[in-house]
């Protein structure tokens, strides 16, 4: 293998993660985009940032594209002496749309762009496995890489996904103040009840249902039990918003871990509280890809 000379640029989409009640397991990937442009150098590392979270994330080797860019790197047993990484973030951080997954989906495809011959050695499989290992959950990642609505699982230590395509629109809602997933996750309890599981394996079932050929039933089948009410004290007012679509027989969620709410509908942005932002998307159908 040989590595390539001239810059590569990766796009990468947004996810939301959940879908009310897929938790962990289901993704879709939305029109609205990272880019990673990435190109061998002598020696070093140079890192640009701009657009979303610039002020905050690494110039350095702590920037999760570039963790990921190494982790390919490793299991490719070939890396330049040196590469440039510039991101123009469009995707909001900590806001349940998948910033973290794009970066690491996006740092192993542009890792592969930059070494000729990668497929051989990190193929499409080994990539979205080396991306669940480094997220540590499956339901975004799968989204970003492959596109369109994704289930995916882990057997063991082996990830898995089965993509189905969908032509819904959405309207997300990003609120000013994001929330760790982190955080996020520890306010779930350990148990839950017989009757509330029950619940979301049927409407989890029906919601695959309703993306592939049955939209009517969105409404039934965005239904949750599982997490979106334990953390409802955590972000108010997107639990607030969610509740309010949905009496006005609007099929909203939160996304992912929120805060960002999603509905599955159009023109209903002046249902934003004040000061929040809003985005008319559809489907990404490609997933990753690099040019």
């Amino acid at each position: 293998m040989t590595v390539r000379q001239g810059p590569v640029t990766v796009r990468v989409p947004a996810s939301s993660a959940n879908l009310g009640p897929g938790f962990d397991a289901f993704g879709l990937a939305l029109t609205l985009y990272d880019d990673i442009t990435v190109e061998a150098i002598e020696d070093g590392l140079v890192v640009d940032v701009e657009g979303e979270g610039a002020a905050e994330v690494p110039r350095t080797s702590d920037h999760l594209v570039i963790r990921a860019m190494d982790a390919a790197f490793d299991l490719m047993a070939e890396r330049p002496s040196g590469v440039r990484v510039s991101c123009v973030n469009r995707i909001p951080h900590a806001r349940g749309l998948g910033s973290s997954s794009a970066a690491i989906v996006g740092g192993i495809a542009a890792a592969r762009a930059l070494i000729e011959g990668s497929e051989d050695r990190l193929d499409d499989a080994a990539a979205f496995q080396l991306a669940v290992d480094l997220e540590g959950h499956p339901d975004n990642v799968a989204a970003a890489q492959y596109g369109g609505f994704t289930i995916a699982w882990v057997d063991g230590a082996a990830a898995a996904v089965e993509r189905l395509d969908t032509d819904v629109q959405v309207t997300v809602f990003v609120p000013p103040v994001g929330v760790s997933t982190h955080h996020a996750r520890g306010v779930l309890p350990e148990n839950v009840s017989h009757a509330d599981a029950a619940a979301n394996s049927g409407r989890a079932a029906l919601l695959v249902a309703a993306l592939t050929g049955a939209p009517h039933r969105l409404i039934s089948a965005t239904e949750d039990r599982l997490h979106q009410s334990y953390r409802a004290d955590e972000m108010p007012d997107s639990y607030r918003l969610v509740r309010n679509l949905r009496v006005d027989g609007i099929p909203a969620v939160i996304s992912g871990a929120g805060p960002t709410v999603l509905a599955f509908a159009r023109g209903i942005a002046d249902a934003a509280p004040d000061g929040w932002t809003v985005h008319e998307l559809d489907v990404d159908t490609t997933g990753v890809v690099s040019r």
